[in-house]
């Protein structure tokens, strides 16, 4: 639906900030293009993060949707999951009527996940959470390229199947512990005893991270797309594609955690 030239420049009104900060930081700041392959889920960084350094204040509008698709280089699906996924988080509200659109919420969640999974020092909050996400990287990425390298076992192959269709169809609550298993397992079919216990290790590290944010459902069928690709590249023996397939699973969880924490 489109509005008049009266109707936009409310809009625009409706979305300046209140003070001088922007002449110096524009909103759009870090509104800037995504990556394909984990869209969604640097869309919500990128927003989380304008919302969060302030370049977007309580109350203040969000750009339109077409412009945020323009801006990030996304589609306006990816847009609206979102928005929608950060309202359901209580960051921004929708409002109808001719002046809407969809403002940042006068009272911004209070209850940050640093409280209960990262120590209160931001300087050592950061400092932990990319020592988490690095090492993940480091042990995932060539577990996943080691297993695919391995003959494995017709049994082992089944299994490496099955947990990926148990991740798939859990529901709530059982995600995350059946997405831990599927994890896992990838490790355990390389019959490498010691690489288990290091990545039941940070898999901990990253959980306690994950239990802090919300459970956003693009994310999750994104993340089961993600594990297909995984496990398809294992399956068919070819590491590049298991190494390619998980260093961009973890990416997307990445931007995430960084969205919500960094």
């Amino acid at each position: 639906m489109r509005t008049d030239a009266h109707d936009e420049r409310a809009a625009a009104d409706a979305a300046a900030p209140v003070d001088g900060a922007a002449e110096v930081l524009s909103a759009g700041l870090l509104l800037t293009p995504a990556r394909p392959a984990n869209a969604f889920e640097e869309t919500v960084q990128r927003l989380l993060q304008s919302i969060r350094l302030g370049l977007i204040g309580p109350g203040e509008r969000l750009p339109p949707e077409r412009e945020l698709a323009g801006m990030l280089a996304v589609s306006r699906d990816t847009i609206r999951e979102a928005i929608g996924s950060l309202a359901d988080a209580g960051w921004v509200l929708s409002r109808r009527g001719r002046y809407g659109g969809t403002f940042v919420s006068d009272e911004l969640p209070t209850a940050s996940p640093r409280s209960s999974a990262l120590d209160r020092d931001p300087t050592d909050s950061r400092s932990r959470l990319e020592d988490t996400l690095s090492l993940r990287a480091v042990i995932e990425v060539g577990t996943a390229r080691r297993a695919a390298e391995s003959e494995l076992a017709a049994a082992d192959r089944e299994r490496l199947w099955q947990a990926y269709e148990e991740c798939r169809t859990a529901r709530g609550d059982q995600y995350r512990m059946a997405d831990s298993r599927l994890h896992l397992l990838i490790a355990e079919v390389l019959g490498a005893p010691s690489v288990i216990p290091l990545l039941a290790d940070v898999r901990m590290r990253v959980n306690e991270l994950l239990d802090g944010i919300p459970l956003l459902a693009p994310n999750i069928a994104h993340s089961d797309e993600q594990h297909r690709a995984i496990v398809d590249a294992i399956l068919r023996g070819s590491p590049d594609d298991a190494a390619a397939a998980m260093a961009e699973h973890l990416e997307g969880t990445e931007a995430l955690l960084r969205g919500f924490y960094a």
